[in-house]
């Protein structure tokens, strides 16, 4: 299937206009890139979710932090926007598991376990996912919690790992794939830190805050 898209946007560009040819180029690419990065026949579910991962690499992805009020439930910001989370998001929503949904159901039920810093005082079915705080909270709760290390090897396909950035305490989150680093040491995180849905080496180029497994 993924081939003959390859063909199709292929016959596209040979068709397109000049100024169209960039954007069809760019798809063509990211197509290609993502069919090499795919790890063949995924025996489980954490190899299905680095998959997923990798399939939605875009660096044009335009990095959107603002409010936005979103269908319920499957409500996703739009497709060239998004933050951090939004990546944990798209990747599981490919799998068939709605985190919108299912953060909004444990928050609703058990809010007070959930962090006050944004000062709400109930649920928001539009942006509670969306924040990584919430999300650690939630894979606490319904996932599993492992061990914070400095060793690579800990750090598995599918595993979500969370920082909080050097400075400023921001807090991130990414997804950790089948994919290695170019020496080999580490697995390479999908995640979105300003630069697009992207597949890079930097697991340890934060302070690493939270690691988590989460299967429904």
């Amino acid at each position: 299937m993924r081939v003959s898209y390859i063909i199709l946007l292929s016959i596209l560009l040979l068709n397109c206009k000049k100024e169209d040819k960039l954007v069809v180029s760019q798809k063509i690419a990211i197509e290609r890139q993502q069919e090499i990065y795919s790890l063949n026949n995924p025996t489980d579910f954490y190899q299905k979710l680095s998959n997923a991962a990798v399939s939605i690499i875009d660096p044009d992805v335009i990095y959107t932090p603002s409010y936005v009020s979103i269908d319920y439930p499957n409500g996703d910001v739009p497709a060239k926007t998004g933050v951090c989370s939004d990546v944990v998001i798209r990747a599981y929503r490919k799998l068939g598991i709605d985190l919108q949904k299912e953060v909004h159901k444990d928050m609703k039920a058990n809010f007070s376990l959930y962090p006050k810093t944004w000062g709400l005082k109930t649920t928001d079915k539009n942006i509670d996912h969306r924040r990584v705080p919430n999300l650690e909270t939630f894979f606490e709760r319904k996932g599993k919690s492992l061990p914070i290390t400095q060793n690579a090897n800990d750090y598995t396909i599918g595993d979500i790992v969370t920082w909080r950035l050097s400075g400023d305490g921001i807090p991130h989150i990414g997804i950790v794939t089948h994919l290695k680093s170019n020496d080999g040491k580490r697995n390479k995180i999908v995640h979105n830190i300003g630069s697009g849905q992207v597949l890079e080496d930097c697991l340890f180029n934060w302070k690493i805050v939270g690691h988590y497994r989460y299967e429904k």
